[in-house]
């Protein structure tokens, strides 16, 4: 009798189970983030999510066979979820390819690197198939922040009345020794005395702003090379009283996309928040200028997609940043903790137990996020972010100071000095590099306060005057360019 009972539960559990399999995964969501650095889109699962890929170059578009479900709903919803304004894809469409299969296909608007990969369940997110979908040509930064520097300094239209003195737009420096260098390569007169359009002017200099990129590049792994003839000796102790380039500030918005970050009792979301910030802090450099040389501000991103950290700094690098700020809202796990804090980068131990745990925390923003391992070169990485020097450490620490400053002038400080621990998002061995926690989200009060333009003003242009006291101070290093 009991053998009996015994095969019959067997055999019922058996049923069972050839059902769930019969029944598949079952799709919870997707989601598409549209952006210029690439485009993403995500199918969300209750279970591991088997697929095939097949890309199509003429014309371009990926087919994906994802097997173990049926059509439903939800994977229809992928359809509506492409924007008219989506760089990249052109649109979604979806159907059931065969038993258990379903077959997408992504229409694109131009030759991508496509990358398709899965992601085991993290924080709030179950099992995702991802389709990382990256441009093959890409505008180089650095010439795209030249140009519109020249574009900028341009004189106006016939007919546009003056600027005001004293307003924000006069801030901006009388002379550019850049864009003069620059349209004397094309055989032309400076920018600021060319009656031709911005546009023209942008057009004549590519090539000269290549070549800029590029020398720049040796020039301050020179410049490096003789600095590190001294151990803890300061990147700044013999600096010049002017330069002839574009300062150029790196603004690191953090989390995005998937990963929003910290969220407020009242549903605020980190993401939104810093880019909120950046935006406003963006403004007031590209307005700014440092020894009569302009300033301009590169975003690691614009929009609301997600950055790998290691994509973060390598960003920076690339556009030869003078500074990089790294900007989040602080969380805790009770609403009482409040005010701002500034972190350097640590070589060693952190200078804090609150300071590790909260590199810690950010340093996960890539298992959140969503990041291909198998695309990612580990050793380059790896490399990359061992390279921090002392000079930098120290450099970025009075930077920190300098911002610190300026904050407790309009809002709370969590701790009144500088802490520092070891942040993947300030590696880049050659930038100055600080991360703001502007303040706790998980405050009520704190997050109202990040929900108000007003002192999201008020914190960029404290942020603003701790740049402004940095470099008057530490002055930027000159370049020689040859051009």
């Amino acid at each position: 009798m009991k053998r009996r009972h015994f095969v019959q539960g067997g055999s019922l559990v058996l049923l069972l189970g050839l059902q769930q399999l019969a029944r598949g995964a079952s799709i919870l969501a997707v989601r598409v983030w549209p952006a210029a650095d690439y485009s993403r889109v995500t199918i969300e699962s209750d279970t591991k999510i088997s697929f095939t890929q097949n890309f199509v170059p003429n014309p371009p578009r990926l087919a994906v066979d994802v097997r173990g479900i049926e059509l439903n709903p939800t994977l229809k919803e992928l359809v509506a979820k492409v924007g008219p304004s989506d760089p990249t894809i052109n649109g979604i469409r979806v159907g059931q390819f065969g038993p258990g299969v379903v077959r997408l296909v992504v229409d694109l608007k131009q030759p991508v690197a496509p990358q398709v990969f899965t992601l085991a369940p993290v924080a709030a997110y179950r099992h995702r198939l991802v389709f990382d979908l990256y441009p093959t040509a890409i505008q180089d930064p650095l010439e795209t922040l030249i140009a519109e520097r020249l574009k900028d300094a341009a004189p106006s239209p016939l007919g546009t009345p003056p600027v005001a003195a004293g307003s924000a737009a006069s801030a901006a420096p009388a002379s550019d020794p850049l864009g003069e260098l620059m349209a004397q390569k094309g055989g032309k007169t400076s920018p600021a005395s060319h009656p031709a359009p911005a546009l023209a002017a942008t057009s004549s200099t590519q090539n000269a702003a290549l070549s800029i990129a590029t020398s720049a590049s040796s020039e301050r792994a020179t410049a490096q090379k003789g600095m590190r003839g001294s151990p803890g000796t300061s990147m700044r102790e013999t600096p010049p009283a002017a330069t002839d380039r574009l300062i150029i500030i790196a603004l690191d918005p953090g989390h995005g996309g998937e990963d929003p970050g910290a969220i407020g009792p009242n549903g605020t979301r980190e993401k939104d928040v810093v880019l909120r910030l950046a935006h406003r802090l963006r403004k007031r450099i590209n307005q700014g200028s440092v020894n009569g040389n302009a300033m301009r501000a590169y975003l690691t991103r614009d929009a609301d997609f997600f950055v790998p950290l290691h994509t973060r700094v390598d960003k920076a690098r690339r556009v030869q940043a003078d500074l990089f700020i790294s900007l989040h809202a602080d969380a805790f796990f009770t609403p009482n903790p409040q005010g701002a804090s500034v972190f350097a980068l640590s070589q060693g131990g952190a200078s804090s137990a609150a300071a590790r745990w909260m590199a810690d925390k950010e340093n996960k923003a890539d298992l959140i996020g969503g990041l291909n391992v198998k695309a990612k070169d580990a050793q380059v990485t790896h490399a990359l972010l061992d390279m921090s020097t002392t000079a930098q450490i120290k450099d970025s620490l009075q930077l920190g100071g300098a911002m610190l400053g300026e904050i407790k002038r309009v809002g709370k400080l969590h701790k009144p000095k500088v802490e520092q621990a070891s942040f993947a998002v300030l590696k880049a061995p050659d930038i100055p590099s600080v991360l703001v926690e502007a303040a706790f989200i998980s405050n009520p009060e704190e997050e109202a306060k990040l929900n108000s333009d007003a002192y999201l003003e008020q914190l960029a242009d404290a942020l603003m005057r701790g740049i402004d006291r940095y470099f008057s101070k530490n002055p930027p290093l000159a370049r020689s360019r040859s051009i």
